[in-house]
């Protein structure tokens, strides 16, 4: 289960890091008084205009952060509830998890048609495998 855990860790570094792009290109576009003041004047009705690419990534935190409690869930409870036997099979596909994730947000970010479902699927699925592993 260490390798399930160290993924497990990984995906929530990750789903704090990545406000890190939308928030940083806030600040530039806002200006740094504004941002330090919470808003600009006028705010939401004259928000300054932001790069698509902004409103993906944050599109993209937001999904893993909807995400990530049902991967915590299933990977809390492999560990609780398993014998240890599924323990490399619930490493395995916590990685696979964490790497799809990371993918997700770099396609989901640079808008490339066609993927963003794909990897979102591959990541949803590694949920439902680590859950079979305890409920099965």
């Amino acid at each position: 289960m260490e390798t399930a855990y160290y993924y497990l860790a990984l995906s929530g570094l990750l789903t704090v890091l990545l406000w890190t792009p939308y928030i940083t290109a806030r600040m530039f576009i806002w200006g740094i008084p504004s941002f330090l003041h919470n808003y600009p004047e006028g705010f939401p009705a004259r928000e300054p205009e932001t790069p698509l690419w902004v409103e993906r990534s944050k599109r993209a935190h937001l999904n893993m952060i909807e995400t990530m409690p049902a991967f915590i869930a299933v990977v809390v409870a492999a560990g609780l509830l398993g014998d240890g036997a599924n323990a490399q099979t619930v490493g395995t596909w916590a990685q696979v998890f964490f790497f799809a994730r990371v993918l997700h947000a770099i396609v989901y970010t640079l808008g490339i048609p066609g993927l963003r479902t794909p990897v979102y699927l591959v990541s949803w699925a590694s949920i439902l495998v680590i859950g079979a592993q305890v409920v099965l």
